[in-house]
C-alpha cells in the first residue's frame, strides 16, 4: 500500500469529460503528480494547478465545493458524495484506474 505521508508522491490517471479536454486542449486521460494523501481534493488541485484553464468548471471558485452535475467515479465506484478528503482507493493511487470526472446524465 502506497503511504499518505506528506513525502510521498503519486501519479494519478484522471479522465476529463469531453467538453473539459477540449477546454485543456488535451486528446485523452491526463496525468497529475500529488504530493501527500491521495484525496479527491488532492487530485482536484493538482488538476487546477496543471490546468488553470479548468478552474471553477469542476469546483465553484470561491467554496471548492463541486459544481452540480458533475460526478466523481474512483475505482468503478461512485465517489462524489463521499468526504472530499477520505482516501482515494490503491487502484488509483497506483495508477492501476483513472479517477474519473464525468458530467451527470439527467433524464430517466
Amino acid at each position: 500500500m502506497t503511504n499518505p505521508d506528506s513525502d510521498s508522491t503519486a501519479e494519478i490517471r484522471v479522465v476529463l469529460p469531453h467538453h473539459l479536454r477540449t477546454l485543456a486542449g488535451v486528446q485523452s486521460e491526463i496525468r497529475v503528480t500529488v504530493q501527500g494523501a491521495v484525496s479527491q481534493r488532492t487530485v482536484l488541485d493538482a488538476v487546477e494547478h496543471a490546468y488553470p484553464m479548468l478552474r471553477g468548471t469542476i469546483r465553484q471558485h470561491d467554496t471548492n465545493a463541486r459544481r452540480p452535475k458533475v460526478r466523481f467515479f474512483a475505482d468503478r465506484r461512485d465517489v462524489t458524495h463521499q468526504p472530499p478528503d477520505d482516501p482515494l482507493p490503491e487502484a488509483i493511487t497506483a495508477g492501476a484506474e483513472p479517477f474519473m470526472i464525468v458530467g451527470a446524465i439527467s433524464g430517466g
